[in-house]
């Protein structure tokens, strides 16, 4: 995972939403077998948030342990105020998603996949533009990767020696 540790899923209030359900099939000899391939975003709506994917061949179980994976991955979101402290962009595969902080009031501009990651941070106002790739796994593991690597302004206060004063100018 990261360098926090781990997040203890057990003490939040998670909500979780469902982004794709997926029919993948495994040929065999006596013909097809079809399972359910499921992602799952969950977030208290307070700057943790996670993704979770999982099979099975009863939509609800494969939900259910899309549902526990995500728990396990858990991230921190910095928030600054309703928005992130900066702009950033994540890319996972071939997706690509730029996240930029927005006024209060401006909402969430983003799409399908990223909006429900976004929604469960806790962000309340922010820009998305997703580039590359639209596969909705690809988006959302681009869209963690983005929120995994923004730093709040202590943090950068911190690695370079500052105030916090000093860094938001």
């Amino acid at each position: 995972m990261d360098h926090r540790g781990r997040i203890d899923a057990s003490q939040l209030d998670l909500k979780e939403k469902v982004i794709s359900i997926n029919r993948v099939a495994k040929v065999v000899k006596g013909g097809r077998n079809f399972r359910f391939s499921v992602l799952v975003v969950v977030g208290d709506e307070n700057g943790h948030v996670g993704i979770g994917m999982a099979k099975a061949v009863e939509i609800p179980d494969a939900i259910r342990k899309a549902i526990q994976d995500a728990k396990k991955n858990l991230i921190k979101v910095p928030l600054n105020g309703t928005t992130v402290p900066h702009e950033m962009i994540g890319r996972y595969g071939a997706g690509t998603v730029l996240v930029k902080p927005a006024s209060e009031g401006t909402g969430i501009i983003a799409g399908g996949p990223v909006r429900a990651v976004m929604e469960l941070a806790g962000v309340k106002d922010i820009r998305t533009k997703s580039l590359g790739s639209n596969n909705p796994r690809n988006v959302v593991n681009a869209t963690i990767e983005a929120l995994k690597s923004l730093k709040s302004p202590e943090e950068v206060a911190k690695i370079r020696g500052k105030s916090v004063e000093e860094i938001l100018g």
